[in-house]
């Protein structure tokens, strides 16, 4: 008795299988691109404002005032050497100036304002490190690290902008390789200190000379993160 055989009919093309696996591929790398992508745009310097000059309430040159008229750094923030934040001026050291100094400026009206109300000015924050993070500039100043090199050359700026991101890869570069960035105490102001040809022979020597700890310990999470 002969035996019927029956063909089911294929309901997908043989090419379904393939074109499924070049789907997941596909999906997989668009998500790895995308992935990437985003890290790119977080780690980059125009996410995190570098170059982007911040505007201030009373309009503000340090180009005119440091560059200019040779105000030293510690005038206005006068506590960097003793603190752990660099203090924004107080309305009284402003005055001290401009209260003989163009007295009728209108670009001064909200330091005048700010003087007889006795009422601080909100200037707006530059650069600004997350709560989780501890940074210490008197330290930084006594270990022979300038102002320049986190701020840029702040005397040719007549609006602060940042120049570094100030992220946590940017600070190990110098808490690795201290000796790339130390200068002498009497250049810590000097906003157009440039690195000497031999400054990692310098840079070690300094490294002593303020017993800056290796990069071992300077590297430890607790150093930044308590």
């Amino acid at each position: 008795m002969a035996v019927e055989t029956r063909r089911t009919a294929q309901v997908f093309p043989r090419s379904a299988n393939t074109l499924i696996w070049i789907s997941i591929l596909a999906s997989a790398l668009l998500f790895a691109l995308g992935i990437g992508a985003l890290y790119y745009f977080t780690q980059s310097g125009w996410a995190r404002g570098v170059g982007q000059d911040i505007t201030q309430p009373v309009p503000y040159s340090h180009q005119l005032h440091v560059s200019g008229l040779k105000i030293d750094c510690r005038y206005c923030h006068n506590y960097v050497e003793q603190s752990h934040f660099a203090n924004v001026p107080a309305t009284e050291t402003c005055m001290s100036c401009h209260s003989v100094i163009r007295t009728n400026s209108p670009n001064l009206a909200l330091v005048r304002e700010s003087w007889v109300q006795d009422v601080p000015i909100e200037w707006n924050r530059v650069h600004d490190l997350p709560d989780f993070v501890y940074f210490n500039h008197s330290s930084h100043i006594a270990k022979g690290v300038g102002c320049s090199t986190c701020h840029g050359n702040i005397a040719e700026m007549p609006v602060v902008h940042k120049v570094a991101t100030l992220q946590m890869g940017w600070c190990l570069d110098c808490h690795r390789n201290p000796e790339k960035y130390v200068r002498p105490k009497e250049e810590i102001y000097n906003t157009d200190w440039r690195p000497p040809p031999d400054q990692i022979a310098q840079g070690l020597q300094l490294m002593k000379e303020y017993r800056i700890r290796g990069s071992y310990q300077l590297t430890n999470c607790s150093i930044c993160h308590r």
